[in-house]
C-alpha cells in the first residue's frame, strides 16, 4: 500500500463549503475510481483552515491510474465549477506520497 496526505489550505469562510463539496461529491468519486479513504482531520488546536486527509492505493501505478481518471471525469468538473462561483474554496494544496516503513503497524 502507499498513502496520499493531503493538506488543503482553506480560504478563510469556506470551510464548510468544502466539506459539503466533499461529503456530496467528492466521496462518491473516490469510490467510483478505487480511491480508499482513511480519513479527514481538522486542527483540535492549531491552524483553523487547514483540512488534512490521507487516501491509501495499492501501489503507483494504482495511484496514477485512479487520480487521472478521478481529476479528467467531467461530473468533478461540474461540481468544481458550480461550488466555486463564489471564487476558489482551496489557496493551496500539498500532497505527500508515503510508503510504510517495514515496522510500521499500518502497511
Amino acid at each position: 500500500m502507499i498513502y496520499e496526505w493531503r493538506i488543503y489550505e482553506v480560504v478563510p469562510r469556506k470551510m464548510s463549503a468544502l466539506h459539503d463539496r466533499f461529503q456530496k461529491h467528492t466521496l462518491k468519486l473516490f469510490a467510483k475510481y478505487g480511491i480508499k479513504v482513511v480519513g479527514f482531520w481538522e486542527a483540535e488546536v492549531g491552524t483553523s483552515n487547514i483540512l488534512y486527509y490521507m487516501l491509501a492505493y495499492e501501489n503507483m501505478a494504482h495511484r496514477e491510474k485512479a487520480w487521472n481518471a478521478f481529476i479528467s471525469d467531467p461530473e468533478r468538473a461540474k461540481y468544481i465549477q458550480e461550488t466555486e462561483k463564489e471564487g476558489p474554496l482551496v489557496q493551496r494544496i500539498t500532497n505527500i506520497l508515503l510508503k510504510p516503513t517495514s515496522y510500521s503497524p499500518m502497511k
